[in-house]
């Protein structure tokens, strides 16, 4: 308990700002003085604030965008957009207002538990996918929408809750999904370490702009408690049933049209998990990943301005809900967009992405001490991967000046070409500890001349239960990521134990030692294009 109120502290100040942003920039729904506010000077039709009626016999705040030309004597089809995590029902009028003028029926609610609606925040769970069917039912019954061409789209929890809605109600025939998870687990507890600066944002939005229940405030507590290994199977039963990868059979059997858009760098749903969810996808789908953190690819879309993500969902919707013929149904479905360029690159699938891989050997032993940051870190939470978006500017560290006795170190030589990485870095090495627990971070640099190196990617990984001084095999996947690596340059690997962007669980004292036995070497495979 004391971690999670350390936690919750730390990110309050900022769950703050961004909620006060939030109010002051979208402002705060009013049933009364916003729908005047929104439509004046407009050639489209009028927002209408509403309330609609959720499940359970609670009220979601909403609003409802027609095309301006609808008179009742047609059906249009319906786009439903649950709001994303602390945001209020506003968040999506740019984009609804042009897909209302492209001819599209539009329904905006904010999710319960969060400001105006009523409820409490249940984080994904049964109620919310049940709003979402309300939230159709109603529109079909209030609004020209047309039953046989319904979609779903949202950013971040809005696109969870509208992958999850669409294995649920079979009446979702296209969802687009910006930034959201389809493993909640794998998301926040990857190489099960807790993702502490990201669940601690979260929780604290949640406490600043919503509700939340009983339930979410007790599997917060323990998930950032120290007792996480006795927990584990109570946790991972409450995420596995808010991930719609454990619905994917029901999705896959509804057919529905799923787009998925994710950052490079997000670091709240990290993008390896939407790979994988969209690798078992069996009806029409595209995956679209690119430079950025969480929402900062499609968040200049929000604001109304120029936005490849809204632009390519609307083509997703115009085809699979107008029956548009606009070519992206023939285009191919795998879209990379590289951190080091601007250029887009299209892939038939995602094993065309790690077709070609190369290693680099892992030779010899490091053994590091516990407990002390090295220097290596994955940045901050929201900030480090919206600088490297923006400026090319990711989390550096001096290599040659990083402490041996508590960061383990490898390199490559010098490459003649540029290497392309692209995909997901895989590691595998063998791990003595003098402890049955710890926790370990692997780094991925770009190293130049000087020796600077520049984050590419990295993950941790977390071990219970093991006997000290017995050796064990790692597999690691760090984060999936395309970066271009200069001529000149080398790829190196540090391992620490210490990252501020997670709860690390070395008890003190304690050695990590990395070997590499002659008949299991250690190598790092990366995945590059030719």
């Amino acid at each position: 308990m004391r971690l999670t109120r350390q936690v919750l502290r730390s990110t309050a100040a900022g769950a703050v700002c961004v909620a006060l942003l939030a109010g002051g920039a979208l402002g705060t729904p009013s049933a009364q003085a916003a729908p005047r506010a929104m439509a004046a000077g407009t050639a489209a039709a009028d927002m209408v604030f509403t309330d609609i009626p959720g499940s359970g016999g609670i009220t979601l705040k909403g609003n409802v965008l027609s095309p301006a030309h609808a008179d009742g004597s047609r059906r249009y089809p319906l786009i439903v957009l649950p709001t994303s995590w602390a945001m209020p029902q506003i968040e999506y009028v740019a984009q609804a207002r042009k897909l209302a003028d492209a001819g599209y029926v539009v329904v905006s609610y904010t999710a319960r538990g969060f400001w105006l609606s009523g409820g409490e925040i249940e984080t994904a769970g049964p109620p919310d996918v049940a709003d979402a069917s309300k939230v159709i039912d109603w529109a079909l019954a209030h609004t020209p929408a047309d039953p046989g061409r319904i979609g779903m789209a949202g950013v971040s929890y809005g696109a969870g809750i509208s992958l999850l809605a669409a294995g649920a109600d079979r009446r979702v025939r296209a969802v687009v999904a910006l930034s959201g998870w389809a493993d909640l687990i794998e998301s926040i507890y990857s190489g099960r370490t807790q993702h502490v600066q990201a669940t601690g944002l979260l929780g604290g939005l949640g406490a600043v702009t919503g509700r939340p229940s009983p339930q979410m405030r007790r599997m917060l507590d323990e998930f950032l408690g120290p007792d996480v290994v006795a927990k584990e199977p109570e946790l991972m039963a409450w995420g596995a049933r808010r991930s719609p990868a454990t619905h994917l059979s029901d999705i896959n059997a509804g057919g529905a049209a799923v787009m998925l858009g994710n950052a490079w760098g997000d670091s709240v749903f990290p993008p390896n998990q939407y790979v994988k969810f969209y690798e078992n996808l069996t009806g029409p789908k595209r995956l679209e990943l690119r430079p950025g953190d969480h929402a900062t690819a499609e968040g200049t879309g929000l604001l109304g301005l120029p936005n490849d993500t809204w632009t390519n969902a609307r083509r997703w919707f115009d085809h699979h809900l107008r029956g548009a013929d606009n070519g992206i149904d023939r285009e191919a479905p795998v879209q990379l967009k590289s951190r080091s360029d601007g250029g887009y690159e299209a892939y038939p699938d995602w094993a065309s992405v790690e077709r070609t891989r190369r290693t680099v050997p892992l030779t010899g032993s490091r053994t590091v001490r516990t407990g002390v940051d090295s220097g290596a870190d994955g940045g901050v939470v929201l900030l480090s991967n919206t600088l490297d978006q923006f400026l090319k500017l990711p989390p550096l560290v001096s290599v040659p000046l990083l402490p041996r006795a508590y960061a383990a170190v490898w390199q490559s030589g010098p490459y003649d070409r540029p290497q392309r990485v692209r995909g997901t870095v895989r590691l595998h090495t063998t791990l003595t500890s003098d402890k049955e627990s710890g926790t370990a971070v692997a780094y991925l640099y770009d190293v130049g001349p000087l020796g600077v190196g520049r984050l590419v990617s990295h993950a941790p990984y977390t071990f219970h239960g093991r006997t000290p001084g017995q050796s064990f095999g790692v597999d690691l996947d760090l984060f999936s990521t395309a970066y271009d690596v200069p001529a000149g340059h080398r790829l190196a690997l540090v391992v620490d134990s210490v990252d501020p962007l997670y709860v690390q669980h070395n008890p003190a004292g304690a050695r990590l030692t990395f070997s590499s036995p002659a008949a299991d070497p250690s190598v790092l495979s990366v995945p590059v294009r030719e």
